[in-house]
């Protein structure tokens, strides 16, 4: 099996970890959130509970959000990071956090003290469409995953953080979750 990890930024943990677990729609995000809070024993957040109704209404229309739409989704999301952080308390968020912007303002509410680290799941166009299509359940159409690849700004060099290749299925997303613990006990280790 062919090792997950695609690049790294060293992580800044120095308590529980806050993590946020970030990609495109079907790229694995919740089940990998779910797995890693579960290894961590940290509460896991699922991000797309937080996003108002007319913002779920607006995507299942077909619709994209804009800056404007999620600015009250990260508000509420910073602010859960923040009660985490200001707790000593770990956390795993499972959400999109395209943009560096949308990262910079979660890190701001976990504080430099606690610092937040990403995980970024990424995957190909094809693959997010193919498994958007067929999840059931979901208010995002795979016609939306399009407008989320030209949002996605991915890690950069200087963000604490992962960055795996999320296009093959549940045995790796295993594999994944695996290594982003090793990540962050090596680094909250040393």
């Amino acid at each position: 099996m062919a090792d997950p990890v695609v690049g790294a930024a060293p992580p800044l943990v120095r308590r529980p970890p806050i993590v946020v677990v970030l990609g495109v729609s079907g790229s694995g995000k919740s089940t990998v959130g779910r797995a890693l809070a579960g290894e961590l024993r940290v509460p896991f957040v699922e991000g797309d509970d937080a996003h108002p109704a007319a913002d779920i209404a607006k995507m299942a229309a077909g619709h994209p959000l804009d800056d404007t739409d999620r600015e009250p989704w990260l508000r509420t999301l910073a602010a859960r990071v923040r009660r985490s952080a200001e707790a000593g308390e770990g956390l795993v968020l499972a959400c999109s956090a395209l943009k560096r912007a949308y990262r910079d303002e979660l890190r701001a509410a976990a504080g430099p003290g606690h610092g937040l680290w990403c995980l970024y799941l990424a995957l190909d166009r094809d693959t997010a469409r193919d498994r958007v299509a067929r999840r059931t359940g979901h208010f995002m159409p795979a016609r939306l995953v399009d407008s989320q690849f030209e949002a996605l700004e991915p890690l950069e060099p200087d963000e604490s953080g992962l960055t795996v290749d999320a296009t093959t299925a549940l045995p790796v997303n295993l594999a994944v979750v695996r290594a982003a613990v090793e990540h962050l006990t090596d680094r909250t280790a040393g």
